[in-house]
């Protein structure tokens, strides 16, 4: 991934957005993507495109601070993604979903963090390779100023952490060493939320606690 060139990355992006809104996580134009390339610069989707209909045009660049590097208007959460790259050198893929159930969740939780615990899923998550562990995941609350929203959740990710966090009543970051990686994260933190609230909906219908 680290060698990754630009053609290369415009394809995995328009891939991986045709992935993720395939899977209703990417409504209307929502989400963004990007991928840090061999030669340092972020490879990102330009503002207002549906990630379903991307093309290989819709991908631009911008360098590690969100300055645009092309005649393009990068995604109003470029900042967001600059952050991750800045703070976490071996971090090369960043991806952003906006599915019903974690945005849901965030929106029900008053707290500033979700525990995941016993699932199987839990080992897709880098450096855990057991089902008895768990993941925190953290909250933040949603902002239109993209500096504050990153001075607010920045200090809270460290080196061994879940690689992902929630923007309240708004959507999933998750991020990997690479796409794969990236885009197991952002999988199996959705399956987990999704496979918890069915886990709610069962015990309420079976009368249980």
């Amino acid at each position: 991934m680290a060698g990754m060139t630009l053609v290369e990355a415009r394809a995995a992006i328009v891939q991986v957005g045709r992935w993720l809104d395939g899977k209703g996580w990417a409504p209307a134009t929502a989400g963004n993507y990007s991928l840090r390339l061999g030669d340092g610069r972020i490879a990102i989707t330009v503002s207002g495109r549906h990630k379903g209909r991307l093309t290989e045009a819709d991908v631009m660049t911008v360098d590690l601070d969100g300055n645009p590097l092309d005649a393009k208007r990068p995604s109003a959460e470029t900042v967001l993604h600059c952050a991750l790259y800045r703070q976490f050198p071996d971090v090369n893929a960043v991806l952003h979903s906006h599915s019903p159930h974690a945005v849901g969740l965030s929106r029900a939780l008053p707290g500033d963090h979700y525990r995941l615990a016993g699932h199987e899923m839990l080992k897709v998550l880098p450096g855990i390779a057991t089902h008895e562990a768990e993941a925190v995941l953290p909250i933040v609350d949603n902002s239109q100023d993209m500096e504050a929203l990153a001075g607010a959740i920045m200090p809270r990710l460290v080196p061994g952490t879940t690689p992902a966090y929630l923007i309240r009543a708004h959507g999933l970051y998750g991020w990997g060493a690479d796409l794969a990686e990236a885009e197991g994260v952002i999988e199996a933190i959705e399956w987990m939320i999704s496979t918890e609230l069915a886990q709610l909906q069962f015990a309420r219908h079976l009368g249980l606690k």
